[in-house]
């Protein structure tokens, strides 16, 4: 699963990153929780690859209110094609949720453990996601949420925890954002489990299992 997650960048080093054409103003943050808002980056219908804020916990254009986001921060990999709430939004709503790092937590004797996880050469982790667009009437303002995809854990992850983020390596970023590719028989190879190599984990303060904790010291190495 994916429960916490890092935004310790700025809006102008998303839009360099991802070769963005707007992106909007939004805090760094160290501990973001499902039901906050994110930066997430999409492809437009006019082809313009962008990023916008969307609320973490998607809500399907179908749904009877927004209460079902609460539910859906995370989407299995291994069913995403079948289940009502995201076999249309993997066709044609992907997107990516970039990232500093995220946390996992461990089952050790004295309780959960957090770890946090990033990329050995400091890089944004892309993490995939589905979005939607939902509202309650037709003349009411549209809601974007979204999700991040997970799968089995790789190595590194897998004494940490069994699941762990999808995580779309640079080169497959346009495959992914492309709307125009919704053959599942496209899409799923691009959500295989990530490789160990270039990522790195540390245990952490369990400070980060508070919502209401914030900064910079939560991704700190926990004193030994």
């Amino acid at each position: 699963m994916c429960g916490r997650y890092v935004i310790a960048y700025d809006p102008q080093t998303l839009v360099s990153g991802f070769a963005l054409g707007r992106a909007p103003p939004f805090p760094r943050r160290w501990n973001v929780a499902p039901q906050s808002e994110v930066p997430v980056v999409y492809c437009t219908r006019e082809g313009e690859l962008v990023a916008e804020l969307m609320r973490w916990g998607l809500v399907p254009s179908w749904a009877d209110g927004p209460a079902i986001g609460h539910k859906m921060n995370n989407a299995r990999a291994e069913g995403v094609f079948e289940r009502p709430s995201f076999r249309q939004a993997v066709r044609r709503r992907r997107c990516l949720l970039p990232a500093s790092g995220f946390y996992e937590w461990q089952a050790t004797p004295t309780g959960k453990q957090p770890w946090y996880v990033s990329a050995t050469d400091g890089s944004l982790l892309a993490m995939a996601g589905l979005f939607e667009a939902w509202r309650p009437a037709p003349d009411a303002q549209w809601l974007l949420s979204c999700c991040v995809i997970t799968t089995g854990a790789n190595a590194l992850m897998a004494p940490i925890h069994d699941r762990m983020p999808v995580l779309i390596p640079r080169g497959q970023w346009a495959q992914w954002l492309a709307r125009d590719v919704q053959d599942p028989a496209s899409i799923a190879p691009l959500l295989a489990t990530p490789p160990a190599e270039g990522l790195q984990a540390w245990a952490v303060s369990r400070a980060v299992s508070r919502g209401t904790a914030e900064g910079e010291a939560l991704v700190q190495p926990l004193a030994t």
